[in-house]
């Protein structure tokens, strides 16, 4: 007996269908058809009463909304039977069919938001695969703070792909205007979902940032990206260095190792590439990296430090610390250094001693020395 029931909704006949859609559809339909109601309303006023086509416009819109000004009003049997079959029973019946669909489309919206179900429009956009297992809520604060601080990133938009959040982002996340989609990175249709194609950069992060098993997931998003030729807007972090090649093959921009702890190495390799390798060599020993020298500075500007280590071979000054034991970055280069120690960027295999950087700096000292006597007795022949 129930299996000839109608459906309540329409719909619920086309469960393959998107939801949004066929509201949508439904929607176009009921307009459609409340303005031909409309129409045909407004032409019977205008013929059947002695009203000018203006004035049978505004009797029909105020009988549709139930406003009733009283201003005017169907005089004839053909009017009031148009007003009566055609306004009250049809009209205002579709268009309160309309605001109901309307609000279920919204709470239906609303709900495909939350649990990352909702397609959005996206362009220019950034798209982060996976998330940090431990974490993640602050690594995407902090990654969101970071890229929004810089020139042209201030609004960009950002949609992570994950299947962590089933319930929705965290306010915190939602409040800087991160969005997700609930899906995975090896699904061709969530890369199309949040269009992986027209993204400025799309980020790949380690499934498992201690599991280097993981760069085989991650390996295969970056194969599906690559083959889409989005390699060259593509970072991936890789937990093997023995890996690292295998991504260099298929065309993936920038590899970087997971650095939870600093998702702004993340950003300066999205923004600027080339500048995770610096970065990175920083972290470990294998290369280079910064060496603190204590020595007293009091006599030369920053140039002229800069210039002497980089002459004499020994690295690429990075900062001083002062005698209140401050350390100052990339301080004016006309100003004179007065503090105790350098920070310096030095080849870890053949890390030189104080002793060698004390010496280069009495070379440069000299050279200098020599350098403006020249300047004076050039300038005394002249005059």
């Amino acid at each position: 007996m129930l299996r000839n029931r109608r459906p309540l909704n329409p719909e619920h006949q086309f469960t393959h269908l998107p939801m949004s859609g066929i509201i949508r559809s439904r929607i176009k339909r009921l307009f459609a058809i409340l303005g031909g109601l409309l129409v045909f309303q407004i032409t019977v006023i205008w013929a059947a009463e002695d009203l000018t086509l203006f004035e049978s416009f505004w009797l029909t819109m105020t009988t549709l909304v139930t406003v009733g000004y009283g201003d005017f009003s169907p005089e004839t049997i053909a009017g009031r039977l148009s007003t009566v079959i055609v306004m009250f029973i049809s009209a205002i019946t579709i268009m309160t069919l309309i605001v109901s669909d309307f609000i279920e489309y919204r709470f239906y919206r609303r709900e495909r938001i939350v649990t990352g179900r909702w397609v959005y429009k996206m362009k220019d956009h950034i798209v982060i695969i996976n998330t940090p297992q431990n974490g993640g809520e602050q690594y995407f604060m902090r990654f969101a703070s970071q890229i929004r601080a810089i020139p042209e990133y201030e609004t960009v938009p950002i949609i992570i792909l994950t299947r962590q959040f089933p319930s929705g982002l965290p306010p915190e996340l939602a409040d800087v205007g991160l969005v997700h989609f609930h899906g995975s990175g090896s699904d061709p249709e969530a890369l199309k979902a949040v269009h992986a194609g027209s993204a400025r950069h799309i980020v790949v992060l380690a499934a498992d940032e201690a599991d280097p098993a993981s760069d085989s997931l991650t390996f295969d998003i970056a194969h599906r990206l690559t083959e889409a030729n989005l390699g060259n807007r593509t970072t991936v972090e890789c937990v093997s260095d023995q890996n690292r090649q295998r991504f260099k093959t298929v065309g993936v921009r920038t590899i970087i190792r997971p650095v939870r702890t600093y998702p702004e190495i993340m950003v300066r390799a999205i923004v600027a590439p080339g500048s995770e390798k610096v970065l990175e060599d920083m972290f470990n020993y294998q290369n280079d990296h910064p060496h603190r020298y204590d020595l007293k500075l009091d006599d030369l500007n920053w140039a002229d430090i800069v210039s002497a280590l980089v002459r004499h071979g020994i690295g690429t000054a990075l900062a001083y610390i002062d005698n209140d034991d401050e350390v100052s970055c990339h301080p004016s280069t006309d100003e004179v250094i007065e503090g105790k120690g350098l920070i310096v960027l030095v080849k870890s295999q053949d890390t030189p001693s104080v002793q060698v950087v004390e010496e280069a700096l009495d070379r440069y000292r000299a050279f200098l020395d020599k350098w403006h006597d020249a300047q004076k007795e050039q300038a005394a022949s002249t005059d």
